[in-house]
C-alpha cells in the first residue's frame, strides 16, 4: 500500500501592512496617508537592509554624511539636527561613530567654544560617494517600471501636498 503524497503547503500570506487595516469606508485622505506610508517604508526597509549589508552602515549614518557631502566647508551640530529633523544627541552619537571610523572630523568654531563644525574628512569623502552612487542605482531599481507619466504625476502631485502641508505643521 502506498501512502498518498504530501501536499504542498500554501504559502503563508503575508503580512499585513499599514494599508490593510483600513476599509473603503475610511476617508480618502487616510488611506492616501496610509499608502504613502507604506511605500516609504517599504522603501526604507530595502535602503537600510542594502546598506548595512553592502557597507556595514546606518541609514542615519548615510544621512549625516549626505548633509556634509553638501557642505564642503562643514556643518555646526544645531545645522546638522535641523536639517535631519532630529536631536543634537542624536547628531552627537552619529557623530562620534563617524568620527572613530575615520570618515568626519570635528573642529572647534573660534567664536563659540561650546560649538564644532563637522567635515567629511577624505576617506569619508571617498565612500560616502560610493554608497551614494550605490544609493542611487538602487532607488533607480526599485522604480523600475513606472511609466514616465506616472513618475511625473507623482513627482508633481507630492510637491503640490508638500507646499498644502508645510504651512499647517504645528510640531516643528
Amino acid at each position: 500500500m502506498t501512502t498518498p503524497p504530501t501536499p504542498t503547503p500554501l504559502p503563508a500570506d503575508p503580512p499585513p501592512d499599514i494599508e490593510s487595516r483600513v476599509s473603503q469606508d475610511d476617508h480618502h485622505d487616510l488611506r492616501l496617508w496610509l499608502r504613502l506610508l507604506a511605500c516609504c517604508n517599504l522603501l526604507e526597509t530595502e535602503v537600510r537592509g542594502r546598506l548595512r549589508i553592502e557597507y556595514g552602515t546606518t541609514l542615519p549614518r548615510f544621512d549625516l554624511m549626505a548633509q556634509l557631502d553638501r557642505a564642503p566647508e562643514g556643518m555646526k551640530m544645531s545645522e546638522l539636527s535641523r536639517h535631519m529633523m532630529v536631536t543634537n544627541g542624536n547628531i552627537t552619537g552619529i557623530t562620534d561613530q563617524l568620527e572613530r571610523d575615520g570618515l568626519v572630523e570635528r573642529s572647534k568654531v573660534a567664536t563659540d567654544r561650546r560649538s564644532s563644525i563637522i567635515k567629511l574628512t577624505p576617506k569619508g569623502q571617498r565612500t560616502f560617494r560610493k554608497m551614494a552612487q550605490s544609493h542611487e542605482q538602487w532607488i533607480q531599481t526599485l522604480l523600475t517600471g513606472l511609466p514616465s507619466g506616472t513618475h511625473y504625476a507623482l513627482y508633481e502631485g507630492l510637491a503640490e501636498l508638500k507646499q498644502l502641508i508645510q504651512p499647517r505643521l504645528t510640531m516643528r
